[in-house]
């Protein structure tokens, strides 16, 4: 599968903003879908996370309450509304696909990324 982000750029603190991650092929349903982000000096980090039917999801500690993923299983597409943006969201946001559907937290059980996207909140 190919996954390409879009919809970042610059926001003012208490903005939103929302991202999407279209997916190529027929098989996106199959997926676990998430996004992470990667500020610079940074590791990268999980933000959400989405099941197969999109009827379980999960969030860091950080974003809980801010931020919402869902998926269009028609449209093929993932996404992250973002709501009440901080200057420390500002980072590279990625989607990632999970084929082996093993989920969780780690970058390392994601095997598809996107390119990222950049997303930059102002103080």
């Amino acid at each position: 599968v190919q996954l390409q982000a879009s919809g970042g750029g610059l926001v003012q603190t208490g903005g939103s903003l929302r991202l999407s991650c279209a997916a190529s092929g027929r098989t996106f349903s199959t997926y676990i879908m998430g996004w992470f982000r990667q500020a610079p000096g940074k590791e990268r980090e999980f933000v959400a996370g989405i099941n197969r039917s999109g009827g379980v999801t999960g969030y860091s500690d950080s974003v809980k309450g801010r931020f919402t993923i869902s998926r269009d299983i028609g449209k093929n597409t993932a996404y992250l509304q973002m709501n009440s943006l901080k200057p420390e969201d500002t980072a590279l946001y990625y989607c990632a696909a999970d084929s082996r559907l093993i989920g969780g937290q780690s970058p390392s059980r994601y095997d598809y990324w996107g390119q990222g996207t950049q997303v930059t909140v102002s103080s």
